[in-house]
């Protein structure tokens, strides 16, 4: 990533965990979001954070999107009806789950060249 928290290349995560992620052979600290742009460095670090606005680069690339996978850390939190809804109208999918689980889920898709975004909270030790 450069020093603006932008990797101009959607790819692939390779490892996740102390408070980041790895992916195209670099290490990038905090949270990530993952669009068909690129990699883009995200400020949320709890679940209450994700807000349409902390989402604003999804809804702009939402005719890009057919799935949104969420990490939400070690927990699983409901997202707001309103804001699912939004996404929904937007005609993007919303998967809430583990960071762990919306890492693996997003790699699989992005293999199989899905219309796929991740929004995926950093977490410190991997489960």
């Amino acid at each position: 990533m450069n020093d603006t928290g932008y990797y101009p290349q959607q790819v692939g995560i390779d490892a996740y965990g102390n408070g980041g992620f790895r992916f195209a052979e670099m290490s990038h600290r905090g949270s990530l979001l993952c669009l068909p742009s690129g990699m883009h460095a995200w400020p949320v670090t709890v679940p209450g954070e994700v807000t349409a606005d902390t989402l604003a680069a999804v809804f702009a690339a939402a005719d890009q999107i057919d799935v949104l996978l969420i990490g939400l850390g070690h927990d699983i939190a409901a997202i707001p009806r309103d804001l699912r809804q939004a996404l929904r109208d937007r005609k993007v999918i919303v998967e809430a789950v583990s960071t762990g689980s919306a890492v693996r889920t997003y790699n699989v898709l992005l293999a199989e060249q899905r219309a796929v975004a991740a929004a995926l909270i950093a977490v410190d030790k991997v489960r």
